[in-house]
């Protein structure tokens, strides 16, 4: 080969080695959703399955627990202890009220002592149980924020996501939809501080979501940071998710990372009608590993216990 040509060859290798470097992961695999979000897989494996005679379903939360397990929890009150690797149920612990009752329980955190933080959207609540169940401690919440009468938030629109930023010192809860007077784009995240073996309410920020959308889950970064998902639905056209990266640093800027509606299905199949096939009711998220400024994220859809629903978890790998 004439030493011009080799040259030309070499250079245009370098050329695109470069390309996909800046491009960054997402780009250089066919599994891309955006430039910064890429799927590895997705798993139908306990959609429509039940555990101990429990049903493996409406997932409403994700959490890594101590041991490198998942925590999944049930909006019908049942945490599930799920494999990391082959997602199958290890254990369920039954949750309820002081009461006894069944909550309608939907954000979830491991606390650094391995007990688990808990919200529930009826009052809205935050409540701490013990790891076989028990209440341990039930977190003061600002009165505006409690259900109409007693407050402003909405029947089924209060706290939904919750996460614990680094350093485990600040708790923070999303609430799902606008309070009442609020602006209809306009939802609240609430946070706590941690005294000794408690949290005491703090700050508040407001979040500026998309027409349409609510805010089902939040996970923090390692720096600090908030993934925030965005879901809705349109009867006869289907689910929009999509998740968003915000600073409550800097007045809770947001950035898109991506609409999971440009992912490519996989394969998936849908039992209603989607703009994509591979998009249902996601509502849980959690941070599984972090590699090279990538984050692996773990998203679970919650079926409702609807035929015409999918209990499905989405694999994937987020630049921030």
């Amino acid at each position: 080969m004439p030493l011009r040509t080799h040259l030309a060859l070499l250079t245009a290798g370098l050329a695109a080695v470069t390309c996909l470097t800046a491009a960054g992961p997402a780009q250089a695999t066919s599994h891309a959703c955006s430039p910064s979000v890429s799927i590895d897989r997705f798993s139908d494996a306990l959609d429509k399955t039940t555990y101990d005679d429990t049903f493996v379903g409406n997932l409403s939360a994700l959490a890594v627990d101590r041991d490198g397990s998942l925590a999944a929890l049930s909006d019908r009150s049942s945490l599930f202890r799920l494999d990391a690797r082959t997602l199958g149920p290890r254990s369920v612990t039954p949750l309820a009220d002081e009461t006894g009752a069944a909550l309608d329980s939907e954000g979830l955190v491991v606390d650094r002592d391995g007990t688990y933080l808990v919200t529930s959207e009826t009052e809205p609540s935050v409540r701490r149980y013990s790891r076989t169940g028990e209440i341990l401690d039930r977190l003061p919440v600002p009165d505006d924020l409690r259900v109409s009468p007693a407050g402003r938030g909405q029947p089924n629109g209060t706290f939904e996501g919750l996460t614990l930023l680094p350093g485990g010192r600040t708790l923070v809860a999303s609430m799902e939809y606008p309070l009442a007077g609020d602006p209809a784009d306009t939802v609240r995240f609430q946070t706590w501080t941690r005294h000794g073996s408690h949290f005491r309410p703090a700050a508040r920020y407001t979040y500026r979501t998309d027409p349409g959308l609510g805010v089902p889950e939040i996970q923090a970064t390692p720096d600090g940071r908030l993934l925030v998902l965005e879901r809705g639905f349109t009867a006869g056209v289907g689910n929009t998710v999509r998740l968003y990266l915000a600073d409550p640093r800097h007045a809770m800027k947001k950035t898109l990372l991506t609409d999971l509606v440009t992912c490519p299905s996989l394969g998936a199949t849908a039992k209603q009608p989607q703009p994509n096939p591979l998009l249902d009711n996601i509502e849980g998220m959690t941070i599984t590993g972090r590699t090279k400024g990538t984050l692996k994220v773990l998203l679970v859809s919650d079926d409702n216990q609807n035929a015409a629903q999918t209990t499905r978890f989405y694999f994937l790998r987020v630049r921030v």
